[in-house]
């Protein structure tokens, strides 16, 4: 877990660490890449009664507060994670679903483009690139035999 003094933190902008805040603190921290509906199966491990109008409502207050911070990743619920720890870009494999994570460094090129030609500050931390991971993709390769390589151009290898 992370070292964050979340009383402190909460206290200094006026509120409190109510028992459901540090739950749900607590489970973002485990999950890291969570929806709201994950971090309600884990509150509910210490915490039966919560339900999940208080996740959302104590997600997005300490969203408010710079606590948490949230990505879309497809085209269910936002997943959260804690804002100090995770400035990053989101790399989602869409066949076995894994997140990974590469430094928003990698991305400051594109963004700087994006800023010169449009004017247009992108905000990286809820970035998200669909594709596929090294395993899936490795798998694909063993799989095909130099014959049956698809043709350039896709699948078909022409127009219908």
């Amino acid at each position: 877990m992370v070292s964050t003094d979340w009383q402190t933190d909460l206290r200094k902008r006026g509120y409190r660490l109510t028992p459901q805040r540090q739950l749900v603190l607590e489970a973002v921290d485990r999950l890291e890449h969570a929806t709201p509906e994950a971090i309600l199966t884990e509150v509910r491990r210490t915490a039966g009664g919560v339900n999940i109008s208080t996740v959302y409502r104590t997600l997005e207050l300490l969203e408010e507060l710079g606590l948490v911070s949230h990505a879309h990743l497809g085209h269910g619920a936002p997943t959260y994670h804690l804002a100090e720890r995770h400035h990053h870009l989101h790399l989602m494999c869409r066949d076995c679903e894994t997140v990974l994570e590469a430094d928003l460094e990698m991305a400051e090129p594109f963004a700087e483009r994006l800023r010169q030609r449009f004017g247009f500050d992108t905000d990286l931390r809820h970035f998200a690139i669909f594709g596929r991971c090294e395993e899936c993709s490795r798998g694909d390769r063993a799989g095909l035999g130099a014959d049956e390589a698809p043709a350039a151009g896709g699948e078909g290898g022409g127009a219908p």
